[in-house]
């Protein structure tokens, strides 16, 4: 069986996992908060509220937004938390592009910054951030282990890292419906709405292979965080986890 690392956007292209990653976003990015939100009903959006919502008894004033993609998750941190900045890096210049847009449209140009640059190789100093956030990001590093390593250190000691990421559900019957809506439907609308056929088959492949749960936790102390937390929601869909340094 594959390894999340070994699983690919274009299975016909040798191309390493990261550009074939970049391409992908670069091609979605402009459908890509559209199918998001209709695919998920919306709750992606509350998911996105509730992780950020964990954070906010420790008001943190400098923040890193990893795999920041459309810069959605950031928004909702500079909503909840008004940190006094915040950086996004993605490796994607197309998801970029929207959120520079968005930035521009909200007047967060003071607050809130995008560059482009690998989230597994952050350019910036150790302990540098009170927090670091990643929304549906990590799965698609081509190192896991080394991205996460990358996030710890970059935070502070005492500071979080909140990372939401799609889970893989247990329970009958949410399990079956669940492995039906996201190896059917999803691709089948994905190829409606988007000019990347490959994209939306891509998702439920990384989900199957994403050591979620007690198993990424595990990573997460792994790499240097001191405590790692597991909050499932809706009945395992998604999971928000939070590592303490």
């Amino acid at each position: 069986m594959a390894t999340i690392e070994e699983i690919k956007p274009y299975k016909e292209t040798e191309t390493a996992k990261k550009q074939q990653v970049a391409d992908m976003f670069d091609n979605i990015s402009g459908t890509y908060d559209f199918l998001n939100h209709f695919m998920s009903l919306g709750i992606d959006i509350l998911w996105r509220k509730k992780a950020i919502r964990s954070l906010k008894k420790y008001k943190p004033q400098l923040m890193l937004d990893v795999a920041t993609g459309t810069g959605d998750f950031a928004i909702e941190s500079i909503r909840q938390l008004n940190p006094v900045r915040i950086i996004g890096v993605d490796i994607s210049a197309g998801m970029l592009e929207v959120a520079r847009e968005k930035i521009a449209k909200k007047g967060l140009e003071g607050q809130f910054e995008v560059q482009l640059g690998d989230s597994e190789g952050l350019a910036f100093e150790d302990e540098y951030f009170d927090a670091v956030t990643a929304a549906f990001g990590v799965r698609n590093f081509e190192s896991l282990e080394k991205g996460l390593a990358d996030i710890c250190r970059v935070t502070r000691p005492g500071g979080r890292a909140v990372i939401l990421e799609f889970s893989k559900p247990r329970v009958f019957p949410v399990k079956q419906l669940y492995n039906f809506y996201f190896h059917k439907i999803t691709p089948f609308i994905g190829r409606m709405f988007s000019k990347d056929n490959r994209a939306y088959e891509y998702l439920p492949e990384s989900v199957a292979q994403f050591p979620d749960g007690a198993e990424f936790t595990a990573i997460l102390k792994k790499v240097g965080f001191s405590e790692a937390i597991a909050r499932p929601q809706f009945f395992g869909v998604c999971t928000i986890y939070i590592g303490v340094k």
